[in-house]
């Protein structure tokens, strides 16, 4: 078996599709978090700040939400959906239904997860002042961030390395959510929870009969958002649940897909972005351990337990790397890896409270180590970029005629 081996064709126009949008939404995320650091460290920070708690909502309901909760639990709920039907169609209909490549992007995404949080745990645990709390924040790897890095330094990175950077920070961003709803759901409501597997159910039963219409789907995931949410569960996770339930070789996951993810990519991560970036910079401790956990985690624990997972993974497999790739490729991936933003944000809220001390210093640490990972993931495949641009090359000219280069492997369909 060969690691990172190029797929089928159709697959391979699909990720590029997919990639063009996320690295569209990763630049307009970028410059949500900017406008937000500014503007909370301009002489009109209290503006900004006043903005985030304005409260919108049913109260009856218990829905009389700040704006910043509103893009945290709702719009980020179609992230969520989003990124279900993503993983959903990679497994069932994607390359990734064989086994045998599902198994590498699982064992990173694990790997990828398990040493961050144990360096979070470790400096937590041998510093004053620490937050054990906080240990799942670096595990999480942000799609569009770390996929508008690769736009950035135009890089002719091959596909199976970007397939495998996208399927690895789907699936870590699932453990992550898998995380949020069993390790920080503080209260739980049985009986809420069970109703708001109803919903579900009767969406579920709709798709695969092939509805589509809007009107009768989105009431349903919107009463299964509100539910979930009244649960005590965080309402992203019905997002997911939602995305399960939609049928994959009918091609509604595609449609789906197709219409939501520029919603996603465009607006509600972005939106998100803008509220949970704004924090002071002045009243960062650069020596606090919170900080210090979750830089570490990012920068030397996504690096350290992707590659290591990569390479156990040939080591125990006797797979090896596909032809004109070498480690140097694995170890760039794995680097931007560490680009840790949306669900990071997210869980560092969640772990310590929205406004808190330890919320911001969590937040200070996720953009520090993002973008020292962003930087050192770019110079490490920049230098790699020659090498890339010559592979592409000479595949082009192995083209045959109906486009399809010959490296890739037929769609037997």
């Amino acid at each position: 078996m060969r690691l990172f081996d190029r797929g089928t064709w159709p697959e391979a126009r699909r990720i590029a599709d997919v990639l063009r949008i996320e690295t569209v939404g990763g630049l307009l995320l970028l410059g949500a978090a900017v406008l937000a650091l500014a503007w909370a460290n301009s002489p009109w920070g209290d503006t900004y700040r006043d903005l985030s708690a304005v409260r919108l909502g049913p109260g009856a309901l218990h829905l009389d939400l700040p704006l910043s909760a509103w893009a945290a639990d709702g719009l980020l709920a179609i992230f969520f959906f989003v990124a279900g039907l993503e993983l959903k169609r990679e497994f069932v209909a994607g390359d990734l239904r064989d086994p045998r490549r599902a198994a590498l992007p699982v064992a990173a995404a694990v790997g990828g997860m398990a040493v961050p949080a144990l360096i979070y745990v470790a400096i937590n645990l041998t510093m004053d002042g620490g937050g054990l709390q906080g240990w799942a924040i670096p595990t999480a790897t942000d799609i569009a961030f770390a996929l508008a890095v690769l736009g950035l330094i135009g890089t002719s990175l091959p596909t199976a390395l970007r397939t495998f950077l996208l399927t690895l920070a789907v699936v870590d961003d699932l453990l992550a959510i898998s995380v949020i709803a069993v390790f920080y759901t503080s209260t739980l409501h049985l009986l809420l929870l069970l109703l708001a597997l109803l919903p579900i159910a009767v969406f579920g039963v709709l798709v695969q009969r092939g509805v589509r219409a809007w009107w009768a789907l989105v009431p349903l995931a919107v009463v299964a958002w509100g539910l979930m949410h009244a649960s005590g569960v965080h309402a992203t996770v019905a997002g997911v649940l939602l995305a399960f339930t939609v049928p994959v070789r009918a091609g509604l996951a595609e449609r789906f897909e197709h219409r939501l993810r520029p919603l996603s990519a465009g607006l509600a991560v972005p939106v998100f972005a803008f509220f949970a970036s704004g924090v002071s910079i002045a009243g960062g401790d650069v020596r606090d351990p919170i900080f210090l956990g979750v830089a570490a985690g990012l920068v030397v624990g996504k690096t350290v337990g992707i590659t290591a997972s990569t390479w156990l993974v040939q080591r125990f497999t006797r797979a090896r790397l596909a032809e004109g790739l070498s480690w140097w490729d694995v170890l760039g991936v794995a680097m931007l890896g560490g680009i840790g933003f949306t669900v990071a944000l997210l869980i560092g809220e969640l772990a310590f409270g929205a406004g808190s001390a330890g919320a911001e210093h969590a937040k200070l640490g996720i953009l520090s180590g993002s973008l020292i990972a962003a930087v050192c993931g770019a110079v490490l495949l920049r230098l790699r970029n020659r090498i890339y641009r010559r592979i592409a090359a000479e595949e082009s000219v192995d083209a045959d005629a109906d486009g399809v280069p010959d490296v890739y492997q037929r769609d037997p369909g």
